[in-house]
């Protein structure tokens, strides 16, 4: 069931639940589904985005960006509980209508803003052999999308190979994605964010350390 949203925001909350989103709604929103698309058709690069959405704290400006894009009415979202308690809610609730639960399954996008642990993969919806579409999508802030662990990523898409080093992954990470690509076609897709960056990891792809 849908969590109900914040109503009685007042002041600079209300200011900020009401502002910071797209000028151009139609054009940018676009912008950011081809860099998605995009994205997900080529793993491993880095786009860069419009930097002129706003969002509230604790979400940076791609993951921001993504949220306006992706959800709608009709989209159940997922948040940690401190962006749940934030103004960010009620941010994604006003510019998109998208509800929020607290499920992790029962969302179709889940949003962990910096700072926060990322859940096990296996918690959200993986979708079915039958329905693989029904997978949830992760969007995860990091500090950088450079200057972490190198890690080689391989699959379609991708010529040979892609080399990435996201920094602020959990040191298990290696193993949770490799636990998500071996249920393929079912899984979870993952967005990255540091910033006004993103780079896409769909469930298809193949990670390794580079040391390995």
């Amino acid at each position: 069931m849908p969590m109900s949203q914040n109503t009685s925001l007042s002041g600079k909350s209300a200011q900020r639940a009401y502002a910071g989103g797209f000028s151009d709604p139609v054009f940018q929103s676009q912008a950011v589904f081809r860099a998605l698309m995009d994205g997900m058709a080529r793993p491993g690069r880095i786009h860069s985005l419009d930097d002129s959405v706003d969002p509230p704290a604790p979400f940076g400006k791609a993951m921001g960006a993504v949220a306006l894009t992706l959800l709608d009415a009709d989209t159940a979202v997922w948040l940690t509980p401190a962006a749940r308690a934030s103004v960010v809610s009620s941010w994604i609730s006003f510019h998109t209508g998208a509800s929020s639960v607290e499920d992790k399954a029962a969302a179709q996008f889940a949003f962990v803003e910096a700072g926060q642990n990322l859940p096990p993969l296996s918690s959200f919806a993986l979708g079915t052999q039958d329905y693989p579409d029904r997978s949830a999508t992760l969007v995860v802030e990091l500090p950088s999308l450079a200057g972490g662990q190198p890690l080689v990523a391989r699959g379609p898409g991708i010529e040979t190979t892609e080399t990435i080093a996201p920094f602020g992954l959990p040191p298990i990470f290696t193993t949770l994605w490799r636990d998500n690509r071996a249920l393929f076609p079912r899984g979870v897709d993952l967005i990255l964010t540091a910033g006004s960056d993103l780079l896409c990891l769909p469930r298809s792809t193949s990670l390794q350390s580079a040391e390995e």
